[in-house]
């Protein structure tokens, strides 16, 4: 019963990380081609899946708990993370169960660490749009020393926030 819930839900896993990284593909062409119109869906579609997986993580981690109430292995320190907890269920399968579960399971960390390596890299890219355009302004504006004022005139800050550019110097 275990696995096959266990296998259920890392399989539902697999398959949203891998909507995640389709989305956030998606808005990485959108920036990348300023086509701002989908934002907002994207986003949206962004939290949703953000709850999801959450919601799954929290299931797969009954399951878990489940597992060592039955085998009577409560409080013990080897199953402080979840990874312990995974290869202890794991361990006690049947082989050809216990082949499928890890390999459902490297699957969805493969799927995991690839998508942390391109939203590194996003940021990365958005990091170094933002220190060119706060280099542009102080080259051009020197007299403003780099700041950046709202239309009341108030000094407002170099962050990533969205900024409207007046196109008529």
């Amino acid at each position: 019963m275990n696995y096959e819930k266990c296998k259920e839900i890392l399989l539902r896993q697999s398959e949203l990380v891998q909507k995640i990284a389709e989305i956030q593909k998606n808005i990485q062409d959108a920036v990348s081609n300023r086509e701002w119109a989908d934002f907002e869906e994207y986003f949206a579609a962004m939290k949703t899946m953000e709850s999801e997986l959450t919601t799954l993580e929290e299931e797969r981690e009954s399951v878990f708990f489940e597992f060592e109430a039955a085998c009577g292995l409560k409080n013990t320190s080897t199953f402080s993370d979840p990874k312990s907890r995974f290869y202890a269920m794991a361990a006690i399968l049947p082989v050809e169960q216990r082949n499928d579960l890890t390999a459902i399971y490297r699957d969805l960390k493969l799927k995991t660490l690839k998508l942390r390596l391109a939203n590194d890299t996003f940021l990365v890219y958005l990091s170094s749009i933002k220190a060119s355009l706060t280099e542009f302004f102080e080259f051009a504006f020197p007299d403003r020393s780099g700041k950046m004022y709202t239309p009341q005139g108030t000094a407002f800050s170099h962050d990533m926030k969205s900024m409207v550019l007046n196109q008529r110097f």
